[in-house]
């Protein structure tokens, strides 16, 4: 799994944070959680639950995005944020429906479950991050989700038992390390580099790299959360 940014990205705000932040961050990007989505030994129950609670997630991680279109000071920043909320919207929202009603779960059924601790803790977290900060904070915040999960997917993608029609979480799989996501991703760490430019000083630096530990340590405990079948 990967503890450190890729090497073929030039040095970033994202990679620094990465670097910094290794411990929390290799804590979650090599959880057993995504191990057992990668060889396919995760138990589907515990992959049902995660499911579920990522549909909530995504729901409030849309308005976080849509806080960060409110914020935007000019419409280049605003556009940033519209792709992030577009991806949530239109991609990840229809996978999550999709691959639920292959378990019988409608539509209507997620949006009735109830949020588990862990889900609460990390949303309101980035929504709290972002109405109290501006939006650089916010989008720190965010990173470790919608990079992360770019990183995630790609590394997965490169196992050979990943892909193989016997692995159950092939499609998730699939759509992280899609091009597609990919280049969310990656537009999610351009932007984060316009944000810097316009305000990182030394004195922030540490703070940023507090939100960027904190969000880390709480997608950490999302998968706990999938994988122990908290509520």
């Amino acid at each position: 799994m990967p503890t450190s940014p890729h090497a073929d990205h030039s040095p970033d705000l994202f990679d620094r944070l990465a670097r910094d932040g290794a411990a929390e961050w290799a804590r979650y990007v090599d959880h057993p959680f995504v191990r057992g989505m990668g060889d396919g030994s995760l138990p589907e129950a515990a992959f049902r639950h995660y499911l579920v609670q990522d549909y909530l997630f995504l729901t409030h991680f849309a308005r976080a995005y849509a806080l960060a279109i409110y914020k935007g000071r000019n419409l280049a920043e605003m556009r940033a944020a519209l792709t992030g909320l577009k991806a949530i919207l239109d991609v990840e929202m229809d996978l999550h429906v999709g691959l639920c009603a292959g378990w019988g779960v409608a539509p209507e059924e997620l949006e009735r479950a109830p949020e588990a601790k862990a889900t609460m803790a990390y949303t309101r977290y980035v929504l709290e991050t972002g109405l109290r900060g501006d939006l650089l904070d916010l989008h720190v915040a965010l990173a470790p989700c919608v990079i992360g999960y770019a990183e995630i997917g790609k590394t997965l993608a490169a196992r050979a038992d990943a892909q193989a029609a016997s692995n159950p979480y092939r499609v998730w799989i699939a759509e992280y390390s899609s091009d597609a996501y990919q280049a969310v991703a990656t537009a999610a760490r351009q932007n984060l580099d316009r944000l810097a430019a316009d305000s990182l000083t030394a004195s922030r630096y540490p703070r940023l790299l507090t939100i960027f530990q904190q969000a880390s340590r709480l997608e950490a405990d999302f998968w706990d959360m999938g994988l122990t079948l908290a509520d």
